[in-house]
């Protein structure tokens, strides 16, 4: 953007509209809920998500078994645990684009003791060296009964693909698309093709994804 572009009063104006946007979604959300009576299966929270807002559905929604939220930066990973574990039928948890790694999932493992899917995404990028197993870990260690799991874009190196599954014995599908540093060689490979019915890999098509597949280049 050209200096000339930029003019703050209308910066103000657009941050001020979107803010009042998502409240708007926010209360409408609680509308719902309040209006299920406690029969919520489902909830799935795109940008809006709050912790407040987390422990209203929570409070109210103790049969849920599906929550989705993306993009929800303002949802921290105590104010999920805690939720969390007021949800005890609570079996698959997407957390696309959202702040909450490492040992914010191992907690959220243990609140979540039937969890059979994962959907832990965000933006891909290719950094030759750069690996983070944290996630893995977590998972690892507290998520034993997953099914499911996927890891777009992801910073896992095969050594946190192996501790996931000497930590989830029944995994059977996963999904490592945009996952750069892995490398499906050698025994990994024969992992894979022992333990999972349904593998995506690294370089698979991002066409399905719902999400920007963009990739942030940081590579030489």
């Amino acid at each position: 953007m050209n200096n000339e572009d930029f003019n703050a009063d209308e910066l103000l104006t657009f941050v001020a509209y979107r803010s009042s946007i998502l409240k708007r979604l926010g209360r409408m959300m609680c509308h719902a809920v309040a209006l299920s009576q406690g029969g919520c299966v489902e909830i799935n929270i795109e940008h809006f998500g709050t912790d407040s807002l987390l422990t209203y559905i929570a409070d109210r929604s103790s049969n849920l078994r599906r929550l989705g939220l993306a993009k929800c930066d303002q949802i921290t990973g105590m104010g999920l645990f805690t939720e969390a574990m007021k949800l005890p039928l609570l079996e698959d948890l997407e957390l696309s684009y959202c702040l909450i790694k490492g040992k914010n999932l191992e907690a959220i493992g243990f609140a979540c003791l039937h969890l059979k899917t994962l959907k832990l995404n965000c933006q891909g990028f290719k950094f030759p060296g750069f690996t983070y197993n944290h996630d893995a870990l977590g998972i690892a260690k507290r998520m034993s009964e997953l099914r499911c799991l996927q890891l777009f874009g992801n910073r896992v190196s095969d050594v946190g693909l192996n501790a996931i599954f000497d930590g989830c014995p029944h995994l059977e599908h996963l999904d490592l698309r945009q996952c750069f540093n892995i490398n499906l060689v050698g025994d990994l490979e024969k992992r894979c093709m022992e333990r999972i019915k349904d593998l995506r890999r690294p370089n698979d098509s991002t066409a399905d994804y719902p999400y920007d597949t963009s990739l942030l280049d940081l590579g030489i």
